[in-house]
């Protein structure tokens, strides 16, 4: 009997339905000579470093750095119970052969092994390899399983990434947290993709404004603009010059031009786009296509590639029809859509590109969830504008003279909508402007000769403008190709991070308040800035993942030593640890927070602070404090608090309810003033609001 180990609940649930493993128990489904079980993502990860020594649980330089041999692993807490049931299934004596039907791919092998792994099971394995949670899909490949062994190559490249990741993180998160007295989390991916941020908003804060000018002509509703003058006075000598010219066209240039379908979606455009139409973060598109993918809707979102393998032309084609069937794009006119577009073996890696399925037949999309719904749309709209027509157009360019200057004045015609029809579809079933819904309307026909007189000249004043800040969209973009150029062609994996990842390293650096958003934007705070100068730049830079991923592409195929891998981040881990070995007293303040000031020193008019036992001047040659456990403030059972402070020290009073009274044995309110002699301790009295006849 075969066991099968799915990743996710939900992901079993759908492989035993297509295998027909019917039966439900505890923990498994059972049928056909199946079980079906799993995991619940990662149930077993590596110990923490505490674990590995009592020492540990401090964080001190003088520990570091930390470089475990072997490396041990635990169960993920809260997830004991999903463990020992496939513990027990595992070793059970009917069970003779274990499925890995874990995701495909470097971290879903990982997932099965550690888990295959601790439970000591020696049981032979066999994997099963799909992209997408159809019943077809999966028979298939129940049919095609290959030997667990034939991915030893790909598990050793996850095991090594994870290794070095804690290594890197671990390590160099104590080692600058020790230093700058603030947890400081630093990562392989995360570091890289913060200083990204960090020199995009030094432009902004570095950008000087400059204006400029043109000399505008308005001729049959289009704007014709002169050349860019620097000063004013030089446009204005190109307006005088004009009363006394007519303007005469003196070239028209026409060129044809083709844009080609787009790609189909990997998840990282898909993230994109989402954000860009929808404002989605990367999370919640992540989320949006799991989700999809479990209802069995799309293929597995978690891929790289943007192509469809040859075998599966059929299938798409059919997908295509039934999408080009679905509002809004079933009014689109003359779609003739030609599936080769979207075919290239060779650029497919673990996963093809994201699609619909054919359970889009049976299901209503109007009641899905409205964030999945978008999504699911968004993905057909992509799929049939990639198999549609070419987008041609046709650019024109008329140059005027007018007094000598030169004028230009730029348009299109449309020659064939193709696909772009289609995403028009879309965009305005969303009441969304498409990119071209801004552009004036029909560009008119200018001859080369043609003279205009009496039209309408003035001056523009225009600024240059600085860079955007990074949104999720544009970030996804930059993390993709960071460090791209230092990769080889072939490497597997590029850039920052990988599609399934970036989502997650975009919420890490807004939960440890290094980045926060502001609307769709994302803004390092001033935290960030500190953390990214601090560092050196082995660990800013995209070149350490570049290198990694290098590496790790090789040892997947076989090609590199996994050990060798290893050694050599020890071996940096060592080497950055020697070189920090210490940092100035001014730069033990930089991630210092900022005080709050309660108020105004009475005696020097320096600003006052709170401490954990007084309020106080922040000058130390002055005297002034307010104490929290004054005994004028004990023996009427009250604490000063910040409020109170504050309003004595900007109103010198403050109302206070609840005083106690020893002498009644009863609460009573009073507005207490604050009577500062200049003396060590400040002196209070107290004022009772007349009580009304």
């Amino acid at each position: 009997m075969r066991l099968i180990i799915a990743e996710k609940p939900s992901v079993a649930k759908s492989i035993a339905s297509a295998l027909g493993a019917t039966s439900r128990a505890d923990g498994f489904y059972e049928g056909n000579g199946l079980i079906v079980s799993w995991c619940v993502g990662h149930l077993v990860s590596p110990m923490d470093a505490a674990s590995y020594d009592e020492r540990y649980k401090k964080w001190r330089y003088d520990d570091l750095p930390i470089l475990p041999e072997p490396f041990r692993y635990v169960l993920a807490p809260g997830k004991e119970d999903a463990y020992h049931n496939l513990r027990t299934l595992m070793n059970c004596s009917d069970i003779d052969t274990i499925v890995n039907a874990c995701d495909a791919g470097r971290e879903g092998e990982l997932i099965f092994r550690l888990v295959y792994g601790m439970t000591g099971c020696i049981k032979p394995v066999e994997r099963l390899w799909i992209s997408s949670m159809e019943d077809s899909a999966i028979q298939e490949g129940f049919h095609n399983l290959r030997p667990g062994s034939d991915y030893d190559a790909l598990y050793h490249s996850a095991l090594c990434r994870q290794k070095a990741d804690w290594l890197v993180g671990i390590n160099a998160t104590r080692l600058f947290s020790v230093l700058y007295h603030r947890t400081l989390n630093v990562g392989r991916v995360q570091t890289p993709t913060l200083a990204m941020l960090v020199e995009r908003d030094g432009k902004i804060s570095m950008f000087k404004k400059e204006k400029f000018h043109h000399v505008k002509l308005d001729i049959n509703g289009v704007e014709v603009l002169s050349e860019r003058f620097q000063h004013l006075s030089h446009a204005q000598s190109a307006l005088a010059s004009y009363s006394e010219s007519p303007v005469v066209c003196t070239s028209v240039v026409r060129e044809q031009k083709k844009e080609n379908p787009p790609k189909l979606y990997d998840l990282t455009t898909l993230q994109r786009e989402a954000n860009r139409i929808f404002g989605y973060t990367a999370k919640q598109t992540l989320d949006y296509a799991q989700s999809l993918y479990e209802k069995k809707l799309l293929t597995y979102p978690r891929t790289d590639s943007r192509y469809l393998t040859s075998d599966m032309a059929e299938t798409a084609s059919a997908i295509v029809h039934l999408a080009a069937k679905a509002a809004p794009f079933d009014t689109c006119s003359n779609f003739y859509p030609l599936v080769s577009l979207t075919v290239s073996d060779k650029d497919v890696t673990d996963h093809h590109a994201i699609i619909p399925t054919m359970e889009m037949e049976k299901t209503d999309v109007k009641l899905l969830p409205v964030g999945e719904r978008n999504l699911f749309l968004l993905v057909c709209c992509k799929l049939l504008c990639a198999v549609a027509e070419a987008h041609v157009y046709e650019t024109v360019t008329a140059t005027f003279d007018c007094g000598g200057y030169p004028f230009i004045a730029k348009g299109r015609h449309v020659l064939s909508e193709g696909w772009r029809e289609i995403d028009r579809l879309f965009r305005s079933s969303l009441k969304e402007k498409t990119d071209d819904e801004d552009a004036d309307g029909e560009f008119p026909e200018f001859t080369e000769g043609q003279t205009f007189h009496d039209v309408n000249v003035s001056i523009c004043e225009r600024f240059t403008a600085p860079p955007k800040p990074y949104t999720e969209d544009t970030l996804l973009s930059a993390m993709e190709n960071a460090g791209k150029e230092d990769v080889p062609e072939d490497a597997e994996r590029k850039g920052l991070g990988t599609p399934a990842t970036r989502a997650a390293i975009i919420e890490k650096l807004v939960a440890a308040g290094f980045v926060e958003r502001k609307g769709k934007s994302l803004i390092p705070t001033k935290d960030g800035i500190i953390l990214v100068a601090v560092l050196p730049e082995s660990l800013t830079s995209p070149m350490l993942t570049a290198e990694w991923e290098q590496q790790l592409t090789a040892i997947a195929r076989g090609e590199a030593d996994p050990d060798t891998f290893t050694d050599g981040i020890c071996d940096m881990v060592l080497e950055l640890v020697k070189k920090y070995s210490g940092i100035s007293e001014e730069g033990q303040k930089l991630f210092a927070p900022e005080k709050e000031i309660i108020g105004y020193c009475p005696r020097c008019g320096k600003p006052v602070y709170e401490g954990k036992k007084n309020f106080a001047c922040s000058d130390r040659a002055c005297s002034f404090v307010l104490w929290k456990q004054d005994r004028f403030w004990t023996s009427r059972k009250k604490e000063l608090t910040k409020k109170m402070a504050s309003d004595l020290l900007k109103r010198g009073r403050t109302a206070v309810k609840g005083l106690w009274s020893e002498k009644r044995g009863s609460t009573y309110d009073a507005v207490v003033v604050m009577e500062d002699t200049s003396d060590r301790f400040v002196k209070y009295k107290m004022e009772f609001p007349k009580q009304k006849k």
